[in-house]
């Protein structure tokens, strides 16, 4: 049976630090929802563009030649090779991730 996922839900269910879980499979694009009360590392995704998309608070999107703030209600994609980090700014952020199933996470300096 087809059932709507409560991102709400699933959001309260972390603790401080950073959670990132898979919550749909959008035919060869995995969906995640990401709460983050600390930064996640710099970071580039070779073969996938990396699509976020706001729910909750601010998400700072830290990239080579400056940083995007992307709000609630708002999304942003990073292409693929694409040197980035992700922090909340204030206490927390929740946003959805769009990216190929199967996609690497390649940590930088």
């Amino acid at each position: 049976m087809i059932q709507p996922v409560t991102l709400e839900a699933i959001a309260a269910t972390a603790r401080d630090g950073y959670m990132n879980r898979v919550i749909a499979r959008n035919n060869d694009h995995d969906i995640h929802i990401s709460v983050m009360h600390a930064p996640y590392a710099w970071h580039v995704h070779p073969d996938s563009d990396e699509t976020f998309i706001g729910v909750e608070g601010t998400l700072l999107i830290e990239l080579d030649d400056g940083v995007v703030e992307l709000h609630a209600g708002q999304m942003l994609t990073v292409p693929a090779g694409t040197r980035h980090r992700t922090r909340p700014l204030g206490v927390r952020s929740v946003n959805l991730t769009v990216e190929r199933s199967g996609n690497a996470t390649v940590l930088c300096d």
